[in-house]
């Protein structure tokens, strides 16, 4: 059998060899590379976008059930440091104009039953390393990754972005190279013997614009097992399919113009940042209790502090005066009677509404992901009551109530300082999302916090 890797670095390199030759030759001669803008679609200039939908995928193996559907929160942003495009991630080690090294993490999935998905919980983000080159509308890349415990696999990607009007449409393909270790693991359920192996897995990704900020999108996927695999006694077809379909805010063309502008432009604003110190306590009220001013108090009193950035996307969101924000956090959970000290790490988009009644207010509300390095009290004992295996993943939301302070004590200078009253979430999406583990219920803290703009 010939090296699987090496017959994915050979697809790689003839793939980034072509799509450089081709950037070079016009009209049969072969030219010298010219330094000129580098064409994107819009979606590949976007540097932000905020979506959720429900995927639907094939479930391969020998079981009564054939499908099995996930609600998945959409997030992108980018700049010079790291990009984050739905289920995918990466930080850049090093980069030009055509080329990417990264450290890069991505979502594997493994479609079974949604009964079994809780106990399981054997799909996760894995972790690598990435090449990424791209000219114009093309683009390659490769990637070499393994799960939590060292089962390897890798893959090839070509994909063509293409924009018309409001239509954007993303074809691609890829080959997957995976280790005898996770083919036997994932596939042969450690029952059955099967070697490494390729899979070819090719599909196309649009979006359309509606109105405004808003997008609609879709997805279609077909992938092909390799024999070896398909013809297992654990598993029942060769032929595995996936689609997506969901909505999304995107920056719409007027917005790029303007921030385009702005960008240009030798002013800047002085608060398009932010810092956010914020400490909470923690409660075992669900949502609707808290917001109806029915909240109950933790008899253990577990406590958090946290830290987050937030670098400005946008100042309007369907013409209103909506601002967005990437806001990444550092949280702390402090150690209590019934727990140690935990670390939890989060990313998000918020969006702030400022309104006058008085002094300013804001209000404010986030959609994001967070991790936890273990799984708090509040939250372990409330999934325990409910017969769920604790999912590290889960989705996040932040709802916010500030005031300006600048305004309440008439001073200039603290214009840009704000206290404010939060609601730190996380849940499961309420049994909707294998992502999240298949769980519902989470954990919630309610927080005061100092956020200042600069």
């Amino acid at each position: 059998m010939n090296n699987p890797i090496g017959i994915i670095a050979g697809l790689a390199a003839l793939t980034f060899t072509q799509l450089s030759t081709a950037s070079q030759v016009q009209d049969g001669v072969h030219s010298e590379p010219q330094h000129e803008v580098i064409y994107e679609t819009q979606y590949q200039a976007d540097i932000w976008g905020l979506g959720m939908g429900m995927r639907r995928g094939d479930i391969p193996f020998a079981t009564e059930d054939d499908e099995v559907y996930d609600i998945l929160p959409m997030l992108k942003y980018r700049n010079d440091y790291l990009f984050i495009d739905g289920m995918e991630a990466g930080l850049h080690l090093w980069k030009n104009e055509q080329h990417q090294v990264n450290a890069y993490t991505r979502f594997r999935f493994v479609d079974i039953p949604k009964e079994l998905q809780n106990e399981s919980q054997s799909q996760a983000f894995d972790f690598g390393l990435q090449y990424r080159f791209q000219q114009g509308p093309w683009e390659a890349d490769a990637a070499f990754l393994s799960d939590s415990n060292k089962r390897s696999y890798g893959y090839t990607r070509t994909q063509y972005h293409w924009e018309k009007g409001g239509l954007y449409l993303n074809p691609y393909a890829e080959f997957h190279w995976k280790s005898a270790d996770f083919n036997e693991y994932y596939y042969g359920l450690d029952q059955y013997e099967v070697g490494a192996g390729v899979e070819f897995n090719a599909g196309i990704k649009a979006r359309y614009h509606l109105v405004s900020n808003l997008y609609l999108l879709g997805q279609f996927g077909v992938g092909r097992l390799e024999d070896e695999v398909a013809h297992l006694p654990s598993m029942d077809t060769q032929y595995q399919y996936e689609s997506y379909f969901g909505f999304a805010f995107y920056p719409d063309a007027k917005s790029r113009e303007s921030m385009a502008v702005r960008s240009s432009s030798p002013e800047t604003d002085d608060d398009s940042e932010f810092l956010r110190l914020a400490h909470g306590w923690a409660t075992p009220s669900n949502l609707n209790e808290i917001m109806t001013g029915s909240a109950r108090t933790d008899p253990y009193n577990n406590q958090l502090t946290s830290l987050f950035y937030g670098t400005r996307l946008t100042d309007t969101l369907f013409t209103l005066p909506i601002e967005l924000y990437f806001t990444p956090g550092a949280v702390w959970h402090h150690d209590s009677e019934v727990q140690g000290d935990l670390a939890e790490a989060v990313i998000a988009i918020k969006a702030f509404y400022t309104f006058e009644f008085g002094p300013k207010w804001r209000l404010g509300v986030a959609e994001g992901l967070s991790y936890i390095s273990s799984v708090s009290h509040i939250e372990g004992t409330e999934l325990e009551e409910k017969g769920y295996k604790p999912s590290k993943l889960l989705n996040y939301l932040d709802f916010s109530l500030d005031v300006n302070l600048g305004d309440i004590f008439n001073r200039h200078d603290m214009r840009n300082l704000w206290l404010g009253y939060s609601i730190h979430h996380r849940s499961g999406i309420y049994e909707k999302s294998s992502a999240f583990g298949r769980i519902g219920g989470g954990s919630n803290y309610q927080s005061v916090y100092l956020q200042w703009h600069f």
